[in-house]
């Protein structure tokens, strides 16, 4: 039988103070982002298809990696700039012959947060030589989801911008998300897509906080055993998935906006 928890409403029954070790949150930041006509780097397959194709559907769009840096701004005390690389892989359907196609799409991001200031380094029995770790600046932290591919489209060399001939330094890790090579200089056609992104940036530093204590944390349910349990009897405890069967009604008016959008 669970034991009932304190109330933690009630200071009364706080038993004592206790210094904890945390991140706190200094500054943080919501965002959505349109982001128009981003070059796609595609693998050496897709670009075969492209070349042959009048237009492209967005598919898919699939967030890899966000690299993430933090410098101060010498001109403003405790403030600091959050510069993040987004990493996206991106696919799409080819018109004529339905064909899927994929490609790396970069997106760079900058916004100012404030991080107040210090300067301690802090040493831990776990690390070593290698391992110290400096607290001067603050910890970036970026939360996203992947992205909405709103739109796709091929442009001829052309009537591309000229920066776009730059050759832009793929990670390792990002090329081999990829079953083929991936193209990064100027090609007879390029595509570009729309994404949509929401994210959430915030700074926190390691500090010490004084925190009123109710009870120990203790979990209010028991262990299920599982294993040696007969695998029809373990079936019968997992309920019947009706919403699989009768999808929820939803609203119709959810779709009128998109529909007014595209006609």
């Amino acid at each position: 039988m669970a034991e009932r928890a304190p109330n933690a409403a009630n200071p009364a029954s706080c038993r004592e103070s206790v210094c904890i070790h945390t991140r706190k949150i200094f500054d943080s930041c919501k965002d959505k982002d349109c982001i128009e006509d981003l070059r796609v780097f595609p693998t050496c397959g897709s670009q075969s298809i492209i070349d042959c194709a009048f237009s492209i559907r967005p598919k898919s769009a699939k967030l890899l990696f966000a690299d993430v840096r933090v410098e101060e701004l010498n001109f403003n005390r405790g403030c600091y700039t959050v510069d993040v690389t987004y990493f996206y892989k991106v696919s799409g359907r080819a018109f004529p012959g339905d064909k899927t196609v994929s490609g790396l799409a970069v997106f760079d991001k900058r916004v100012v947060l404030y991080g107040s200031e210090g300067s301690s380094k802090v040493f831990t029995s776990r690390g070593n030589l290698c391992d110290n770790i400096y607290s001067g600046l603050p910890i970036a932290v970026v939360e996203a989801v992947d992205p909405l591919p709103l739109s796709m489209k091929i442009v001829d060399a052309s009537c591309a911008d000229s920066f776009d001939s730059d050759v832009r330094d793929i990670p390792k890790n990002i090329s081999e998300s990829f079953d083929d090579e991936l193209i990064t200089t100027r090609t007879c056609k390029q595509l570009y897509v729309t994404l949509g992104q929401f994210s959430i940036i915030r700074l926190e530093r390691d500090t010490q906080l004084l925190m009123p204590v109710f009870d120990y944390c203790i979990p209010d349910k028991e262990c299920v055993a599982g294993g040696d349990e007969d695998p029809c009897t373990l079936f019968s405890n997992i309920p019947f998935p009706v919403d699989d069967f009768f999808p929820p009604p939803g609203s119709p008016n959810k779709c009128v906006t998109n529909c007014q959008a595209d006609s």
